[in-house]
């Protein structure tokens, strides 16, 4: 007999909604709402898992009650927001987008998943896939940026890193994919806030990563806290049970984000939690996270005829059937054991890896040559109050990290430059309004040959509940740096951030600025790398940089308008006060080398459905140094039966040189590349001639282009 049929038939109703039951535990808080009484609940059967605990004592012995003390014995599931590392923390999801490597995406998730299995870790609620294109929404830090395809390939990457790379079979540990879906379109970026989105963009959007996560076995998915044209995601059974489990086959598990389903009532979509209790496990909510609502809402909604129990069971058989997957039905000596000791700080190997992560994920934004840092320097004014930050290196989520563990700026400049004195004043604080320490600053700046300035924003000023009416420098930061471009000394500016920064001025008056986001343990170190030359920057913005906030949402993949921008006719789609350009396009980024690209070819550019364009282009890197570049491939389908985008990226590649070398780039492009969604919200592909598109970054004036022709049948 199937074990989980038998382990379901002997229990009883308060044992299975148990099972559905996820409480906090433990210090972390990541909600509103902390738990008691736990310890009893867990013997009593009426806790299936628990979230927020990462200590492996801890976690051992709230399962030594589940399993030793519960009448059933079924094991508790641990869960726990593994975002960008457990101990170790990685660069931010947006900066390690940056770096458009895949094998580092699924390099890093694999670490951060080893640790959390250490720990006794069973479910990371991560990859987060949010498309967003409103750097207001602070949480834009936990994600892939503003580009669907991007989001697709970060989600796969992700999966397979966590998972431990077949989904099919047992799990090194579950990846949750969240929040489905269309989080980031929240209502002027404010978090929580309402979205709408038509059909169309839902579909060809929003959707994507979440369509790829499954494809490549994702264990859990987690809905937004939004609603979503008027239906809050926990009970979007459209989506959810239709969409998600019926259209493209999602056998997991589905859990609801902290308190979500309670959170109804405020919805003004159910009037108690009987009522919220109901309408979210119809539309497919398997686990209950901290509202309470399944505990004391199912059975009176079971009794009133609101559900039926084969509704619960179901919800049930997937929860064990992921408890199964992850071994924690199996005898104890065939248990997975634990890939390593934890470990309370990160390991040598792990730091190398953070360090290569924080590396690969600054972008060089400007850069007038004075860009990498000569060892020859005799005096570096280091300022700012990022320069010796130890804690906001590690950006927001890093809920398991220790400050300790960080490098700061100041500590890696100063390793990297040994002969150099390095003289360190913070000048002010990130958000405050004292310009006492500008003295010190402006003397240091003055004796000093080159100028570095940390600015930036707070770990906290970024991820959830951290939205910004205006994201730009806190503080009197702005007024910092004016200080300092008055002293007519070189000035290079590090941002730290969780977003675009609307930086003014600033742009133009530093004689470099780098993105550096938040790293992680090894931000100071990888900072340092990039600063020195000890390697050349590679990574490109994976979001399109605003000059103001007037110009949000924005984003590269616009649909053309019937009236395109042009300042010789004032009735145009452009602005009276500003240029509609970007400050930094999407895939914009510097280096130490210059690459040029020639030649994009196309081997059968005429091409039907099911056919395959391999694509060629020839780069050559002109510069002094070897280095990497990112090689975007857009399309535009010239006429079709609605608008399509003025580019769509649809593959990207990187490419390696040593100084004067040239090499080719492949791309293999499926003919289901050129589909799109169409009225009727399928997928359709319409014959007709295509361009391609190839270059370093969006904007569309250094593209290579040529022509294809899609062909019916």
């Amino acid at each position: 007999m199937d074990p989980i049929a038998s382990l379901l038939g002997a229990m009883t109703l308060e044992e299975k909604i148990g099972q559905l039951n996820m409480v906090a535990a433990g210090a972390t808080v990541t909600g509103p709402v902390l738990a008691s009484g736990t310890d009893e609940d867990i013997r009593a059967g009426r806790i299936g898992s628990l979230l927020n605990l990462s200590e492996p004592a801890d976690i051992a012995a709230m399962q030594a009650i589940a399993v030793n003390e519960s009448r059933l014995g079924i094991p508790l599931l641990f869960g726990f927001d593994v975002l960008h590392g457990l101990r170790t923390i990685f660069p931010i999801p947006l900066a390690e987008a940056a770096s458009f490597d895949r094998a580092l995406w699924e390099k890093t998730a694999r670490a951060a998943a080893a640790e959390a299995q250490a720990a006794g870790i069973h479910l990371v609620f991560a990859p987060m896939l949010d498309i967003a294109r409103d750097p207001r929404w602070g949480r834009m830090a936990e994600g892939p940026g503003e580009d669907p395809f991007v989001g697709a390939e970060f989600a796969k990457a992700k999966v397979r890193g966590f998972q431990g790379g077949d989904g099919a079979n047992r799990l090194a540990i579950a990846a949750t994919a969240k929040h489905f879906c269309a989080y980031g379109a929240a209502l002027a970026g404010r978090d929580y806030a309402s979205a709408d989105v038509s059909p169309e963009q839902l579909h060809d959007v929003y959707l994507p990563p979440f369509t790829a996560a499954v494809a490549a076995g994702c264990a859990a998915i987690m809905p937004a806290f939004n609603d979503l044209n008027g239906v809050p995601m926990t009970v979007h059974g459209a989506l959810l049970r239709d969409w998600l489990r019926g259209t493209i086959g999602f056998e997991g598990v589905i859990l609801s984000d902290y308190h979500a389903i309670a959170e109804l009532l405020n919805h003004g979509v159910a009037g108690d939690l009987m009522e919220a209790a109901a309408k979210a496990l119809t539309a497919g909510i398997d686990i209950d996270m901290m509202s309470d609502a399944y505990r004391t809402g199912l059975p009176r909604a079971l009794a009133f005829g609101l559900i039926a129990v084969e509704d619960i069971d179901a919800a049930v058989r997937r929860v064990l059937a992921l408890k199964e997957r992850l071994g924690l039905f199996d005898p104890p000596e065939h248990r997975q054991t634990a890939v390593r000791p934890a470990a309370s700080r990160p390991t040598a190997l792990d730091r190398d890896q953070a360090r290569a992560a924080g590396r690969a994920s600054i972008v060089l934004l400007t850069n007038d040559g004075v860009l990498p840092l000569s060892k020859s320097l005799r005096r570096v004014a280091l300022i700012g109050p990022l320069a010796e930050a130890r804690a906001d290196m590690l950006g927001p989520w890093a809920l398991a990290g220790r400050a300790e563990n960080s490098v700061t700026i100041r500590e890696g400049l100063t390793e990297a430059l040994p002969q150099t004195e390095i003289a360190f004043a913070p000048g002010t604080t990130i958000a405050g309004g004292d310009l006492a320490g500008f003295a010190e600053a402006q003397e240091l700046g003055r004796r000093a040959e080159i100028i570095v300035l940390c600015v930036g924003e707070a770990a906290a000023m970024s991820g959830e509940a951290a939205s910004r009416a205006n994201p730009n420098l806190p503080g009197v930061q702005n007024v910092l740096a004016e200080s300092l471009f008055g002293l007519g000394k070189p000035v290079v500016v590090v941002l730290s951030c969780g977003r675009p920064l609307m930086l003014g001025a600033l742009a133009d008056k530093a004689s470099a600025v780098l993105a550096t986001w938040f790293l992680g343990v090894e931000a100071g170190h990888a900072i340092a790398d990039v600063l020195t030359g000890a390697c050349n920057p590679s990574a490109r913005l994976p979001v399109t940089w605003p000059r103001e906030i007037g110009q949000v949402p924005i984003f590269f993949a616009e649909r053309p308008s019937g009236r395109p921008a042009n300042r010789q006719d004032r009735y145009t789609s452009q602005y009276l006060d500003l240029p509609v350009e970007p400050l930094f396009p999407f895939g914009h980024g510097k280096g130490y080398s210059r690459f040029t690209l020639q030649e994009l070819r196309v081997k059968e550019p005429r091409f039907k459905r099911a056919d395959e364009l391999i694509i060629e282009i020839k780069v050559t890197n002109e510069g002094p140094m070897a280095g990497e570049e990112t090689i975007f491939l857009f399309i535009r389908d010239v006429v079709a039966s609605v608008a399509r985008p003025s580019l769509e990226l649809k593959d990207f590649a990187r490419i390696r040189l040593a100084a004067g070398e040239r090499g080719t780039v492949q791309m293999r492009l499926a003919g289901e590349a050129f589909t799109f969604t169409g009225v009727d919200l399928t997928r359709v592909f319409e014959p007709g001639e295509f361009w391609l598109y190839a270059g370093a970054s969006a904007d569309r004036r250094a593209l290579l282009a040529c022509k294809v022709h899609g062909l019916p049948g």
